[in-house]
């Protein structure tokens, strides 16, 4: 059995275990809800619904996502776990609007609660069973890099502490006749809202594209610095399709001396050592070349970086190569997201370098700094 496979087998595993306790706490809660006139109880018994529904669409995801690549989507359909987290995250949403109005129409039009022993009990049980369920799930999530069961692990932690809530109104109401049924049904509605807002701020961010896991930049580009023959691993761009599935690019500084087929060899090389170790496939590794035939050019680059590391906003120099016979000057600029015009931070740095070398023609291209540590 692959990796993947068996990460989908736990994936639905744990979404299983999760739609059975939801269910059999929902109704549980709703009956409870119902002969108790809870509002607090009945709400919490349809959260409980969303849960489960959750769960089911995690699994539909998981499921789907996990078909193999084809000709209309080469990287395959990774990417559908985030749209069955981003429903998720929709259904909570929806939920706690939902029962926030419900909850204020209660308080306008109050109906005070009739309680039993046995459905405090049912309340009390329904607590420890959240609290196991959200660790067990978050625990799995985690673990499997799965952000469809994350988020239900901490929506089911969360369940938790309005359940624990419900419970502590109904021992307020039995002791004083004090009834925050409403109430507390509208402040659990809010704390789901802004669960749901969060969990669906979380997963458009991961639609949309977010910086790399810094340590996994740092692994990599160690890696590929420690092969022979290579001296520095700048520009790598990893583009995430899927929970662990990234597809890439990065430059490498070879000596000027290298062949064609010593720097195949070694582009060959670096792909599949990257592959193996992170999982990480490399579509493209360029190459910048570094002088080595003539000593002057070391003093030459040490210069211009330090005037360009002068300047604001900028990161990084690399990709520097200077030819004496053609008088040219070339290198790469990491401009930083920070700056309030990249653009112009940038023409700023290489016209500095041009004043300070006006026999060369001088030329540079503009970085992001998508992973530079």
């Amino acid at each position: 059995m692959d990796a993947e496979t068996d990460r989908n087998k736990q994936i639905v595993r744990t979404s299983i275990v999760g739609i059975l306790a939801n269910i059999l706490l929902a109704s549980f809660k709703a009956v409870i809800g119902v002969l108790s006139g809870s509002i607090a109880i009945t709400l919490d018994a349809v959260n409980n619904l969303s849960d489960a529904a959750s769960s089911v669409i995690t699994i539909v995801g998981t499921k789907l996502a996990g078909k193999p690549a084809d000709r209309k989507h080469p990287f395959g359909y990774g990417r559908l776990e985030y749209l069955s987290a981003m429903i998720i995250s929709i259904i909570v949403l929806y939920a706690g609007v939902t029962s926030l109005k419900e909850s204020v129409a209660r308080i306008i039009h109050p109906k005070r609660p009739d309680y039993a022993l046995l459905s405090l009990i049912i309340v009390a049980v329904a607590v420890l069973v959240k609290i196991i369920l959200g660790r067990y799930v978050e625990g799995v999530g985690k673990r499997v890099n799965s952000d469809s069961l994350i988020a239900s692990g901490r929506d089911a932690t969360l369940d938790s502490v309005i359940s624990a809530s419900t419970l502590l109104a109904a021992l307020i109401y039995i002791a004083s006749g004090l009834s925050l049924e409403s109430w507390l049904g509208a402040i659990i509605s809010v704390v789901i809202i802004k669960s749901g807002i969060d969990m669906l701020r979380d997963t458009i961010s991961e639609i949309l594209g977010e910086r790399a896991d810094t340590q996994l930049v740092v692994d990599i580009k160690k890696t590929v610095r420690e092969m022979d023959g290579v001296r520095g691993a700048y520009d790598l761009v990893l583009n995430n399709y899927g929970p662990d599935h990234y597809i890439g690019s990065l430059h490498i500084e070879v000596p000027d001396t290298c062949t064609a087929d010593q720097i195949d060899e070694l582009t060959r090389k670096i792909t599949r050592e990257i592959y193996n170790k992170y999982k990480v496939l490399l579509t493209a590794v360029s190459v910048y070349s570094y002088n080595t035939k003539n000593p002057m050019v070391i003093g030459v680059r040490d210069k211009i970086e330090g005037i360009v590391k002068k300047c604001p906003n900028i990161l990084q120099m690399h990709g520097f190569y200077m030819d004496e016979e053609e008088k040219t000057i070339r290198f790469d600029l990491v401009v930083s997201f920070e700056a309030p015009d990249r653009l112009e931070a940038f023409n700023s740095a290489l016209e500095k370098v041009r004043k300070e070398y006006p026999g060369y023609t001088v030329t540079a291209a503009i970085d992001a700094d998508f992973s530079e540590i």
